[in-house]
């Protein structure tokens, strides 16, 4: 089958097109005919693309750990996310677990469904998991027009939470269309100006967004991130509020009916490698998608 693979390393990651023997299920397994992949580029300099869970040395790994097509066996259309330490979906089939995918939903494109996995399930875990928000309850989501973002904005809302949220200008309409009750211009305005006496903060941009966060907390306020500056943070605050999204059957199919993906743009599988180069230019909505398939 074609895939892409990883060579090099985490400081300098290279995307390789290459046919790899397709792979075979084990025992409660299923493979998987991939129509769409979902992007998420940082993950090629993450550790578990370049080691086992044991610590050993990984290589050639397949990146791409969101996806949407079909049980091979039985056609079933589904989606979903693999573990990190599985190997990925940007090939033409992939190995998954059945508590990992979810019956695909039928007003979804493949492209739309493998957008969904990862930044659904990561609003889901970070607002109700850990935050444990609550209807009424203030939240201020950065970076609200971002994969994460927008779902997290959905979520709150419809939690009956009340929704502020920083984005660029551009997206103040957009965001506001999602559920955000307050929209800040994070480049015209400092957020903390803005908003005060903040119940949640659920941070998707880190470094000194981050670190200015902790000031609009009210005094039992809750701090979660995803963008914290290493996967181990050195101060003890930051290392409890950082968390990893983990694959999750139950609430795929709890959340998705009331939910709407967004697509930045579709690449064509050739063109792959381009999504975690940063040479695609972006409308800064949303998720970048790679059609293994066509439509």
């Amino acid at each position: 089958m074609k895939s892409w693979r990883l060579t090099g390393s985490a400081q300098h990651p290279e995307l390789v097109e290459t046919d790899v023997p397709q792979p075979k299920p084990r025992e409660g397994e299923v493979l998987v005919r991939v129509h769409a992949a979902g992007i998420t580029p940082t993950e090629v300099l993450w550790s578990p693309t370049w080691q086992t869970k044991s610590g050993e040395k990984r290589t050639g790994a397949i990146p791409s750990h969101e996806f949407s097509g079909e049980i091979a066996e039985t056609g079933e259309e589904i989606y979903g996310m693999n573990d990190w330490f599985a190997e990925g979906a940007l090939a033409e089939y992939c190995v998954t677990q059945p508590a990992w995918i979810a019956p695909k939903p039928r007003h979804l494109s493949h492209a739309e469904a493998a957008s969904v996995p990862i930044g659904a399930l990561t609003a889901w875990q970070g607002l109700f998991d850990r935050a444990k928000l609550q209807p009424g309850e203030r939240v201020l989501i950065h970076g609200g027009a971002g994969g994460v973002g927008i779902f997290a904005i959905q979520l709150a809302h419809s939690h009956g939470a009340h929704v502020i949220t920083t984005v660029s200008a551009r997206n103040s309409e957009f965001v506001t269309a999602l559920g955000a009750n307050e929209v800040i211009d994070y480049k015209s305005a400092s957020f903390e100006d803005k908003a005060r006496d903040i119940d949640v903060v659920f941070d998707t941009v880190g470094g000194d967004t981050l670190r200015r966060s902790w000031n609009v907390l009210k005094p039992n306020g809750r701090l979660v991130t995803i963008a914290a500056d290493a996967e181990t943070p050195p101060d003890e605050r930051t290392k409890q509020a950082f968390f990893i999204v983990e694959p999750n059957r139950q609430q795929l199919m709890q959340m998705i009916g009331n939910l709407r993906p967004v697509v930045d743009t579709v690449l064509p599988f050739s063109q792959a490698a381009d999504a975690y180069s940063g040479y695609v230019k972006k409308q800064g909505r949303g998720k970048l998608v790679v059609a293994v398939r066509p439509a």
